[in-house]
C-alpha cells in the first residue's frame, strides 16, 4: 500500500490492509476516479442503488485531503449563506444550504447504520467570534432557525470563557447537531462497505488517459484500464491534467494540522469540552480534543504553497499560545499539510462535463458535509432517480486564472488576514 503522509489519523488508523493495482481489462457500470470522500461516497450511493462500481486511486483509499483534514462535519459551504442569497436568490440559495444539512445527515447515518465506532464521532461544534457581535450572532441564529429549521444555541462571553479559557473569545454559537470524527477512519469504512457490496476499488492505480467520447468510456493506468457507461471524477485538490478543463478550473490551497503531545491535565486547563472549536475569520482556527482529551487537534491557515513540517508546526504554534497563553512550550507530536480543492466562486463543482461524464470537486475546506451530498446527487443522477444535481448548476466549472489567479487567492488571503487582525485589535482596546 501506498504509505500514507504522517498524521495523527494515519497512527491511529483502524484498516491498514492494501489493495491490488488495477490490471488488465476491467468494466463497471461507472468508473469513479479518486478514491476520496467523494469519489467513496457516489461509490456506495451507486452501489446501493444497483450499479456495479469500479475506483481507481492514484495514491490509497483516503489519502488526499479527505484523511487528513480536521473532522468537523457541519453545514454550509465555503461560500456564506448570505453572499449566497446575493449570488442567486433566497429561494435557490435555501434548497442549496438544505443539501448541506442533508449531506451532514448522510455521515451520521453511514456512521450509524454501517456501525463505524472507530470513525470516533463526538457531538458539537463551536463557532466563536473574537469580537463583540452578540446582535450578529443571534441574527444569524434566527436566520438558520426560520429559513431551514435549523437550531443553534447562543452563548454569552462569559459562558464561553468557561468552557474555552481564553480571553481572545467573546460570544459564540454552538452546534449541537454538528460532530466531528477520524476522517480517514470513516473513509476506509466506506470503502470497505463498497467492497462488501460488490464494488472494486484498485490503489496505486494513477489514470493517465482517458477516451470520454464514445458511448464506452475508457479509463487507462499504466497496467490496465477500465471501460464503463459512466465516469466521475473526484479528484479534489489533487485533481492532475488529465481533464485539462477540470485541472484549470481548481484552485489548490494547502492548509495545515497539527497533534500535540499527550497532555491532559494542561489540556484541560485551556479547553473544558468535547466539543470542537473554530472562528468566524476567513481562514480560521479550528480545533478539538482526540484520544479520549489527551491530546488537541490544532488546524489553521492556508497558503498557496505547501511547507515543511517543521516550519508549519512553529506557524500553527504560534496561533495555540496566541489564544491559549497557558499552552505556551506544548511539544508537538506531528504535523502535516494537505491541497483543499477551492473554486474561484467558493462553491462546489459538482455536474456533468459532457454526457455521462461527472464531476465531483472543489468543496473548499468543506468537505465531510458537501462530499457527502454530492455524491449523493450525482448518483440520483446517474440512475435517473432525481435532478438535484441541477441546483449546482450556478456555480461550474469557472476557470481558476491560472498563475495570476493562485496569485490573487495568496493576496486575498492576507487582505482578510489585515481585516481580522485590526477588527480584534479594536476589540481588545474597547476591552
Amino acid at each position: 500500500m501506498t504509505p500514507y503522509i504522517d498524521s495523527y489519523y494515519t497512527r491511529t488508523l483502524a484498516d491498514r490492509r492494501g489493495r491490488p493495482a488495477l490490471a488488465g481489462t476491467q468494466k463497471a457500470d461507472v468508473c469513479i476516479v479518486g478514491a476520496g470522500l467523494a469519489g467513496l461516497t457516489t461509490g456506495l450511493e451507486l452501489q446501493r442503488a444497483g450499479r456495479s462500481v469500479i475506483l481507481l486511486e492514484a495514491e490509497a483509499v483516503g489519502w488526499g485531503a479527505s484523511g487528513r483534514n480536521g473532522g468537523f462535519v457541519s453545514p454550509g459551504y465555503s461560500r456564506g449563506l448570505a453572499s449566497l442569497e446575493g449570488a442567486i436568490g433566497e429561494e435557490p440559495a435555501r434548497r442549496l444550504y438544505d443539501l448541506s444539512i442533508e449531506g451532514m445527515n448522510i455521515v451520521a447515518q453511514n456512521i450509524r447504520d454501517l456501525g463505524i465506532t472507530d470513525a470516533q464521532r463526538v457531538d458539537g461544534i463551536f463557532r466563536v467570534i473574537r469580537y463583540e457581535d452578540a446582535d450578529g450572532l443571534q441574527r444569524f441564529r434566527q436566520r438558520l432557525r426560520e429559513r431551514h429549521n435549523y437550531p443553534l444555541d447562543f452563548w454569552e462571553t462569559d459562558k464561553v470563557r468557561e468552557k474555552l479559557v481564553s480571553t481572545k473569545y467573546f460570544q459564540a454559537l454552538l452546534d449541537p447537531q454538528a460532530f466531528h470524527i477520524h476522517p480517514l477512519n470513516y473513509a476506509r469504512a466506506l470503502a470497505a462497505a463498497i467492497e462488501a457490496a460488490g464494488g472494486r476499488i484498485f490503489e496505486n492505480s494513477r489514470a493517465v488517459s482517458v477516451d470520454l467520447d464514445k458511448p464506452e468510456k475508457i479509463i487507462r493506468t499504466t497496467a490496465g484500464e477500465v471501460r464503463a457507461e459512466h465516469v466521475v471524477f473526484t479528484g479534489g485538490g489533487y485533481t492532475d491534467r488529465l481533464v485539462p478543463k477540470l485541472r484549470g478550473s481548481q484552485l489548490p490551497i494547502a492548509t495545515y494540522v497539527l497533534v500535540t503531545e499527550a497532555a491532559p491535565d494542561r489540556l484541560a486547563g485551556a479547553i473544558r469540552t468535547r466539543a470542537a472549536a473554530l472562528d468566524d475569520r476567513r481562514a480560521s482556527d479550528y480545533y478539538r480534543l482526540v484520544d479520549d482529551g489527551r491530546r488537541l487537534l490544532w488546524g489553521g491557515r492556508i497558503t498557496t504553497r505547501t511547507s515543511e513540517p517543521r516550519e508549519l508546526a512553529e506557524m500553527l504554534r504560534r496561533s495555540i499560545t496566541d489564544t491559549y497563553p497557558q499552552l505556551k512550550g506544548i511539544a508537538i507530536d506531528a504535523a502535516w499539510t494537505g491541497l483543499m480543492s477551492y473554486a474561484r466562486h467558493l462553491m462546489p463543482q459538482i455536474g456533468q462535463l459532457q454526457p455521462k461524464v461527472w464531476h465531483c470537486l472543489g468543496f473548499g475546506g468543506h468537505g465531510l458535509n458537501t462530499t457527502a451530498i454530492g455524491g449523493r446527487v450525482v448518483a440520483e443522477a446517474i440512475t435517473g432517480r432525481s435532478d438535484r444535481i441541477r441546483q449546482f448548476e450556478p456555480f461550474g466549472l469557472v476557470w481558476n486564472g491560472g498563475p495570476a489567479g493562485t496569485a490573487a487567492v495568496q493576496l486575498t488571503y492576507w487582505h482578510h488576514q489585515a481585516r481580522d487582525w485590526l477588527r480584534e485589535r479594536r476589540a481588545a482596546s474597547a476591552g
